[in-house]
């Protein structure tokens, strides 16, 4: 058994089974791949693919707890390799951060910067993605932390650290009705309009329709976006109103929409990083996290990772979050 063929059964279950596209990623062969597969099967004796002529159709059962076993041996090797290299050069390595568009826009830029400008060495990888995707690669050990406001809670394997709140603003053109009232705005006033706003999965969006749906009332979204900066190009050419996070509004570059507190009419939202149970921490990547929200200081991080899906929570009740 070699970690080669664990990796490559991971790799295409990852890629539904095609090896033509797991070959491409892993910058091999087919024929080679299919090979390895064979070899760790005759060696097993069990299946872990069931195929059609030469077509893998699917995962056997024992495939897939053979593949859930080789993905925590491939972890812990990365581990290793990480403790060496903590150990040879704790400025030099890799990261790599899962988040969502609203989070690599707006709330993470300044870290980065920060980052980056004190460990040159250390190679930085972003990926953006849905909520649900971002968790998944990080519980599939492609990504170090997912940094986003829905659906980390899906997977029981990470460890979920909150950072900071933030709410949402209402954004409308300088010569719409809504821009110049004194009285704060309404759900109802809101539900007259059409509407702008995220889709559902991302950036807190269910606590928008949570809102709503409380006061019987029923919203009439228009057009949803992932990115804010979307958002905004359809409020201008009046399709709707728009809701966003607060943080997606730059005074300068948008000083033509008019941005309406809503803070009062939303439940306010949480961003949180999630972390793979059993992830080797560098030096670097818990200043990282220290940098992104203070109060993550390495001895709170270790105690979470270490605390168990029970007790993690517990460690944060006392810490109050700092908003966005």
């Amino acid at each position: 058994m070699k970690l080669q063929q664990l990796r490559y059964i991971r790799e295409v279950k990852r890629h539904n089974l095609n090896v033509s596209a797991t070959a491409q990623s892993l910058f091999t062969s087919q024929p080679g791949i299919s090979k390895q597969i064979r070899l760790l099967e005759d060696e097993l004796g069990v299946e872990i693919f069931a195929r059609s002529g030469k077509h893998l159709t699917r995962v056997t059962p024992a495939g897939e707890s053979i593949i859930d076993l080789a993905g925590q041996v491939l972890r812990l090797t990365d581990n290793i390799k990480g403790v060496a290299q903590e150990h040879s050069d704790e400025r030099c390595g890799s990261m790599a951060i899962a988040t969502t568009h609203t989070q690599a826009r707006y709330a993470l830029p300044p870290v980065i910067t920060e980052f980056t400008h004190q460990y040159p060495d250390v190679a930085l990888h972003m990926q953006q993605g849905t909520p649900r995707q971002i968790a998944q690669m990080v519980s599939e050990g492609q990504a170090d932390f997912a940094i986003a406001t829905e659906s980390l809670e899906l997977f029981t394997d990470l460890v979920l650290l909150p950072c900071y709140r933030w709410n949402r603003c209402v954004l409308v053109p300088r010569d719409h009705p809504l821009a110049h009232r004194d009285a704060p705005l309404t759900l109802e006033e809101l539900a007259e309009h059409a509407l702008v706003t995220y889709v559902f999965g991302f950036t807190g969006r269910s606590q928008l329709d949570d809102a709503f749906n409380a006061q019987g009332l029923v919203p009439n979204v228009v057009l949803t976006a992932a990115d804010a900066d979307v958002i905004k190009t359809y409020v201008r050419l009046g399709m709707g109103v728009g809701i966003v996070a607060d943080m997606a509004v730059d005074e300068t570059l948008d000083d033509d929409l008019v941005a309406l507190k809503a803070d009062h009419l939303f439940a306010s939202s949480t961003t949180r990083i999630g972390i793979r149970r059993g992830t080797f921490m560098r030096g670097y990547m818990y200043d990282f996290l220290t940098r992104f929200a203070p109060h993550l200081t390495r001895d709170l991080v270790d105690a979470a990772l270490t605390a168990g899906p029970r007790h993690e929570k517990s460690l944060f009740d006392s810490i109050r979050l700092p908003e966005y």
